[in-house]
């Protein structure tokens, strides 16, 4: 075996349960703590010894976490690096990380991230705002391209900017795609995300063990409102989490002088990275992901692998959509286990941050199933930015590889989409956004007879409450000069 191929030796959970307002954590004290936690973990006393500090972007006001960390934990002179924003950073981190210590650019590295949603919400309502300290400087390597918006700016203009407005669009088109009725989809993905809950009941770090029905998830009540259609709040990311971990990877070489028992090496066998077409203005339907299926497709071929052999998958669940897309695309059915944590909703969504859980509860299973493989996946924006990595307690059989499928993606071609529109179109799909008093408005993505994409919103109190009673996918309307829709 390559001296420098890269193992996984370490790995750390953790989780914040806030009893009062004064009770409040930082995500910088989080990260540290899982840091000693996951150098417990490998038995030896490392962090002095850890050659770069990789720190995943939260939602905090942190400038350079990773120079704190470094100089803390006896590192002053490690290499610093951070991220932007995007659920997929997790894992093009550990590729990328991989890569590194491949090469023999480093062979000891320590990757760490936290989110205190949980407490922000509390804090929040209290009137209050944790006082973050203040954490200057820049990284020495930043991941990720400039800073885009997540929306298209036709999107923003009718007031889509958030994801919860854009994953149930999607799943309305894969209901329309695969010609359910409407309790027919509800009834489906409602019981994929039980499946998902009872996952969670067995993963000690899960934020919500208890068990949620399925019906218990599709049905609102006073603790389950409607968000945006077809979707409850169980359906949905549960972002109020403090949740922090930490990863060292390292060589198998320094993992040897260090005296780190091979009881705790996790391999990463590959890892693959790719983008879609940006933002859903421009993409060619709500219900499929080049992205995931070109990454997917390569990452299988890296490995010598099919969708068959996986013992373990985790796809990365932000919403019911998100995971009823990466199944498709991968050819995995909704009927085995596609989490192994419980998914942002039971195990908990930490943000950007979730995949470091998933990863971390990977390398738990593997340790007790060297023999086996688990695939995790990675997803930024809405359904956009997608990563994956396969691991195994097993090495694998030819030197670990990154590769990005962004050549076969770009050659795909994009919707054109338009500002206004007067005319006759189709509805490609839509949702109904809640507010406090029921539904608030509505967002529709419409195709013109050319095939080009317009956006347009209702407030029509009736028409709102039949898009969440009756199918409108596929219906002929129009729209008039002042951008309102009526409906053949």
């Amino acid at each position: 075996m390559n001296p420098n191929t890269p193992i996984i030796v370490g790995v750390a959970q953790l989780q914040h349960r806030m009893r009062d307002l004064n009770d409040v954590v930082e995500p910088i004290d989080l990260m540290l703590r899982a840091c000693r936690q996951a150098e417990e973990d490998t038995t030896v006393r490392l962090l002095d010894k850890v050659q770069s500090v990789r720190v995943i972007r939260g939602f905090w006001t942190y400038e350079n976490p990773a120079k704190y960390i470094a100089e803390t934990i006896g590192s002053p002179r490690a290499q610093l690096v951070g991220t932007l924003y995007g659920g997929n950073y997790n894992q093009v981190m550990m590729n990328a990380t991989a890569e590194d210590v491949l090469s023999g650019s480093i062979d000891l590295a320590l990757v760490t991230g936290a989110e205190v949603g949980y407490t922000l919400a509390k804090l929040r309502k209290a009137g209050k705002q944790v006082p973050f300290r203040d954490l200057p400087g820049s990284y020495d390597v930043l991941f990720g391209q400039s800073q885009m918006p997540e929306h298209h700016d036709y999107e923003i203009a009718r007031g889509i900017s958030q994801a919860i407005q854009v994953y149930p669009m999607y799943d309305n088109a894969i209901r329309f795609n695969r010609g359910e009725a409407i309790d027919e989809h509800l009834r489906r993905i409602s019981e994929l995300w039980a499946r998902f809950s009872d996952v969670a009941t067995a993963n000690p770090n899960a934020w919500i063990k208890n068990k949620v029905s399925a019906e218990e998830i599709r049905t609102p009540s006073s603790t389950n409102r409607p968000i945006s259609f077809p979707y409850t709040k169980l359906m949905n990311s549960n972002n109020a989490v403090d949740m922090g971990g930490a990863l060292i990877m390292c060589s198998v070489q320094r993992a040897r002088s260090l005296g780190i028992p091979e009881s705790k090496w996790v391999y990463l066998h590959a890892g693959v990275e790719g983008r879609d077409h940006f933002s859903a203005s421009v993409r060619d339907n709500f219900y499929t992901s080049p992205a995931i299926r070109f990454v997917g497709q390569r990452m299988f071929e890296l490995t010598r692998t099919n969708p068959g052999q996986l013992d373990h998958v985790d796809l990365y669940s932000c919403f019911p959509s998100a995971v009823q897309v990466a199944a498709k695309e991968l050819g995995l059915s909704e009927e085995r286990p596609l989490t192994v944590t419980g998914g942002l909703t039971f195990g908990g969504g930490p943000l950007n941050n979730y995949v470091m859980h998933s990863i971390a509860r990977m390398v738990e299973l593997l340790r007790e199933e060297p023999e086996k493989k688990g695939l995790v996946t990675g997803n930024g924006g809405n359904l956009y930015k997608s990563a994956q990595g396969l691991y195994s307690g097993l090495p694998p059989e030819v030197d670990y590889r990154r590769e990005n499928v962004q050549e076969q993606i770009d050659a795909l071609p994009a919707r054109t989409c338009l500002p206004e529109f007067t005319g006759a179109v189709a509805i490609e799909s839509y949702t109904v956004m809640y507010g406090a008093d029921g539904p608030a408005i509505a967002h529709l993505s419409c195709l013109t007879e050319a095939g080009e994409r317009v956006w347009v919103n209702s407030e029509d109190m009736d028409l709102m409450l039949a898009m969440t009673r009756e199918e409108f996918c596929g219906r002929p309307a129009s729209i008039n000069q002042a951008q309102q829709i009526s409906i053949a």
